[in-house]
């Protein structure tokens, strides 16, 4: 490809604030953050690029998007930056993302005519003949606006406003569609690919689980990687709900000698243990897509111990994220550690955000 901005070229980054940075109305621009797969799109005539975040191609996994993008109304040479989501009812869908990433093309095509990919469209590298990168965000935004102008569905703009107001309002209503938080990119800022000049405020909560097992560290026995998060369903049976990770080095030695006697007579009953859910990735131990071939042997622990950890986002009874340890709470019993406690937020309609229009984003920047 023969563009301005040639491929590979890294993403623009952003590091996570605790909230949005203030604004007179002109220092930042705010956007709703996007729950998919990051992609960097190369258009040269008939090519198309479906660049991933780690700089790997996306598009035989993608043949939906790239017929969409070769369909519309775009201009024959251009550099985008956007989001590939799957909108599922008055949701996005992430386990319908990691669904396409099969080996199989067949399954890939099924896959795309029964729940096709949108893309929502943040930024803009290059237009033509002109490399962009070096234009503040405000006038990339602004062309990026002009250039959707007639585009028609999967193809989106996100929408964008410099009020704060209406960026907190959008933190709030549109996790329950999926979307894990808001953006704010400094208007003035230049696209600087693999640094983390934007800011991201998301969402995240505290709950209860049940430690039930835990894997070793790659640097092996007496080393613990990460612990298997569990929580109780209506029925009483103890669902895998994720994993909390991300322990110094001092902490995970300290983890393998604390967590010792709760690995003796573990197995014995143990709901993760002998069950057809293993095979089926539905808690430790199978291969599944969410496995992707890796190990993913691990340890039993008797399930009586209980931890409060910080989580982001839950998908279809499972942390999308990895969940952060905050204490362990033995003053706590293990059966009280239910799917109940946690909030559920009610899904905003998807079409509130998948505006066709780049009016809303017009009137929106004001």
């Amino acid at each position: 490809m023969l563009l301005p901005v040639p491929p590979p070229v890294h993403p623009m980054l952003a590091k996570r604030v605790a909230e949005l940075p203030q604004t007179d109305g002109e220092a930042w621009i705010f956007e709703p953050k996007w729950d998919g797969f990051r992609a960097l799109i190369f258009r040269d005539g008939d090519e198309v690029l479906l660049q991933s975040r780690d700089l790997k191609p996306l598009n035989r996994y993608f043949p939906d998007v790239v017929a969409a993008l070769l369909a519309a109304p775009l201009p024959a040479r251009c550099v985008l930056d956007g989001e590939i989501v799957i909108a599922n009812g008055e949701a996005l869908d992430f386990d319908a993302l990691q669904l396409r990433l099969h080996p199989a093309a067949s399954r890939v095509n099924m896959l795309a005519s029964r729940m096709p990919a949108s893309v929502v469209f943040f930024d803009l590298l290059a237009l033509d003949e002109r490399s962009l990168m070096n234009e503040p965000f405000a006038v990339r935004r602004r062309e990026l606006e002009q250039l959707f102008a007639g585009i028609e569905p999967p193809l989106h703009l996100t929408p964008a406003t410099r009020d704060r107001g209406v960026a907190l309002d959008w933190f709030r209503r549109f996790e329950g569609a999926g979307l894990d938080g808001v953006m704010a990119k400094p208007s003035d800022g230049v696209y600087e690919p693999g640094t983390r000049t934007m800011l991201k405020v998301k969402h995240e909560r505290e709950c209860d689980c049940v430690v039930a097992g835990f894997r070793w560290h790659k640097k092996g026995v007496g080393v613990v990687g990460s612990l298997l998060l569990g929580l109780y369903d209506r029925a009483g049976v103890l669902q895998h709900t994720g994993i909390c990770a991300s322990f110094t080095e001092h902490k995970r030695v300290e983890l393998a000698e604390f967590l010792e006697p709760y690995r003796e007579h573990a197995t014995a009953g143990h709901p993760w243990v002998h069950t057809a859910d293993v095979a089926a990735g539905r808690v430790p131990g199978g291969q599944s897509r969410w496995t992707q071939g890796k190990d993913a042997s691990w340890e039993a622990l008797r399930p009586e111990l209980v931890v409060e950890v910080g989580y982001e986002h839950l998908q279809n009874g499972r942390f999308r994220h990895m969940a952060q340890f905050r204490r362990w709470r033995f003053d706590k019993r293990p059966e009280e550690c239910t799917y109940a406690q946690l909030e559920v937020v009610p899904p905003h309609e998807l079409s509130e955000i998948f505006k066709k229009s780049s009016s809303f984003a017009s009137r929106a920047m004001g």
